[in-house]
């Protein structure tokens, strides 16, 4: 059991330190210093192990976090792996990216700060890789099926890896040079470095998942083909049609998609040096620009960290929606996730967070964007009105529109195979992520709609569960994600 007093002792919740300001802009590694690991089994026994843990409702994979923390306290890492992987096939990603609704649930957090659950997660994993714990997990037998994942995000990865496992012949196709989604060309070296997905790969690599990078699944490959050679196709391409800005000078050079702003600074840190122009930048670069970024979300910090490691002269991020209150909003009480105002890294190396704005036009000269005009806004019955005589100019060379996703890509694939799609323009899909056409599954933002990693991966595993189900019948897989929970067709 876990220490009954350690919470009452260890009232101090405690993270790694991130490297300083001015020495992690000379590079793009994580920011993050070593986190001792005798500080971090102090952490752990913070955790109260809760007759009803909240954090298990909290974490759609269902990760038994009161489990794996008092193994660490009590210092039994590899029993603490296994119980992590049990639930997670990749704690190197959620342990880094997921924004942790699991702390925001944590019963400690009703009157103290929670439990450090991602630090704990995420250092449990690192040392598993470095005792050499993390091994091939091939099936004893095959089953003779083949299934075709499209999609190598973490959804598209966890459907895979956990079909491969039950015996079936795996294939992944993804559409990009390189296999990871949007943790590959999305996420920001500095805030996952890609070595974690590649060693990840590897393992998957040696336990029978086949990798096709380079492949559009309905152009370079038919849809026909599709069908006649896998007895199931898993779609996990993401929700990757973003939601644009139809406003006056939209059509103006300097003014870009956060995703196609992201990518290019990626592939450089991955040694694409073939897409750096003359002057040795890529081709949407913020060096010596006044950035303008609109959306305050994570990708919006995403691209506000990129701009400050190309040099940006100026950077503003703006957001619609009020600045959220230093502590837990009413709106959101315990265990629901807490709207409350956060600071990132990349927020703490620079920037000015702008809230209750909203952008009308984009001014140019010679084409290209030299200016915003906005204005502010408060909300007035459900709706965002103009406050009058707060109109501004800004100085803009580069804009970068960060605000969400709208849902899938329809045209292609989709239409051809010709699934069905929400009110919401997902995927539609039934309890076991199965589309109205017959061996056809979804999992992950495109049948979900844009979401946290860990739902990623649950709906991955959980779609693994019932592929294999339509394939022999029955399954073991466990489906983490309760029926109720699937938004349905």
């Amino acid at each position: 059991m876990p220490d009954p007093r350690g919470f009452l002792k260890h009232t101090k919740r405690e993270t790694p330190p991130r490297r300083p300001v001015p020495l992690r802009l000379l590079d793009w590694k994580e920011v993050y210093e070593d986190f001792p690991h005798d500080t971090l089994r102090v952490q752990a026994s913070r955790c109260m192990d809760c007759g009803i843990p909240f954090c298990h409702n909290g974490c759609p994979l269902g990760n038994l976090i009161p489990e794996w923390n008092d193994l660490v306290r009590n210092d039994r890492w590899r029993d603490a792996i296994e119980r992590l992987h049990a639930t997670n096939n990749f704690p190197e990603f959620t342990g880094r990216l997921c924004p942790a609704p699991c702390e925001g649930s944590c019963v400690l957090g009703i009157n103290q700060d929670p439990v450090t659950i991602k630090q704990i997660e995420v250092e449990i994993i690192d040392k598993a890789f470095e005792e050499g714990w993390v091994v091939p997990l091939p099936p004893d037998k095959l089953t003779g099926k083949k299934v075709a994942v499209v999609g190598s995000g973490p959804a598209g990865l966890a459907a895979a890896q956990q079909l491969t496992r039950a015996g079936h012949a795996v294939t992944v196709f993804e559409r990009e040079d390189r296999i990871g989604g949007l943790l590959r060309y999305g996420i920001p070296e500095f805030k996952m470095e890609k070595r974690h997905i590649d060693r990840r790969l590897e393992q998957m690599e040696a336990e029978g998942t086949q990798f096709r990078p380079g492949v559009n699944v309905g152009v370079d490959i038919t849809v026909a083909q599709l069908r006649l050679n896998y007895d199931a196709v898993v779609l996990a391409g993401g929700a990757t049609a973003w939601r644009d800005l139809p406003i006056p000078g939209r059509e103006l050079d300097g003014i870009h998609q956060a995703m196609e702003f992201l990518p290019w600074a990626n592939r450089v840190q991955q040694g694409d040096d073939d897409v750096l122009g003359e002057d040795g930048e890529p081709p949407i670069t913020a060096k010596g620009k006044n950035v303008i970024i609109i959306g305050g979300g994570d990708t919006g910090a995403d691209c506000l960290g990129t701009s400050h490691r190309q040099g940006a002269k100026s950077v503003h991020q703006f957001e619609i929606m009020p600045r959220p209150p230093e502590e837990r909003a009413d709106s959101t009480p315990w265990p629901v996730y807490p709207l409350m105002f956060r600071v990132t890294s990349a927020h703490e190396e620079g920037g000015e967070r702008v809230y209750s704005v909203n952008t009308e036009e984009f001014l140019g000269s010679d084409g290209r964007v030299t200016k915003l005009r906005g204005h502010e806004v408060e909300m007035q019955a459900g709706k965002f009105e103009k406050v009058d005589g707060s109109d501004f100019e800004l100085d803009a060379d580069l804009v970068l529109l960060a605000m969400g996703f709208v849902g899938p890509e329809r045209e292609g694939l989709l239409t051809e195979l010709g699934v069905d799609f929400t009110d919401r323009g997902n995927v539609a899909r039934d309890k076991d992520f199965a589309t109205k056409v017959p061996g056809i599954f979804v999992a992950g933002d495109m049948g979900r709609g844009q979401s946290l990693i860990v739902w990623a991966i649950a709906e991955g595993r959980a779609a693994a569960a019932g592929v294999d189900r339509y394939l022999i019948g029955s399954t073991a897989l466990p489906a983490p994600i309760k029926p109720t929970d699937v938004p349905q067709r």
